[in-house]
């Protein structure tokens, strides 16, 4: 990484997707009506997917109405940074078979509340970058 002329690097999609699977918070986007959403929750990654819980509410009725999704997770540790985005489809399971296979993920609810909604995200795009973290250089 040079860091004199270029403090961001732009990830592989395998490198992007290396860091996915260590993180478990994240943001997902949606937008229904012409109207933005973000939702900050936890995650997992298994087969080359995202997996969420959720409870039946906004988030859930807003990724039936529109599939297309955008999810985003990032970290700042040790003066580097990195951020991954991820657009794809979203779809809630309804088969027993595979709500059970979901129940063997690490995706447990962070709050005392039930979560009986998964919802699995098929990415289409992968995108990261890793920055350097420092003072803005001279203007002049």
């Amino acid at each position: 990484m040079n860091t004199d002329e270029d403090p961001g690097v732009v990830l592989s999609r395998e490198e992007a997707w290396e860091l996915l699977e260590g993180c478990q918070l994240g943001r997902l986007a949606v937008c229904v009506a012409s109207q933005p959403d973000v939702f900050p929750l936890n995650f997992a990654t298994s087969g080359g997917r995202i997996w969420i819980r959720t409870n039946p509410g906004t988030k859930l009725a807003e990724l039936t109405i529109n599939a297309l999704v955008a999810f985003e997770a990032d970290e700042i540790k040790d003066g580097a940074a990195w951020s991954v985005v991820v657009k794809g489809t979203a779809r809630v399971l309804e088969s027993q078979s595979e709500i059970d296979a979901a129940d063997l993920l690490p995706l447990d609810p962070w709050i005392p509340t039930q979560k009986s909604a998964y919802v699995e995200i098929t990415p289409v795009s992968v995108a990261g970058r890793r920055f350097v973290l420092g003072a803005e250089p001279e203007r002049y």
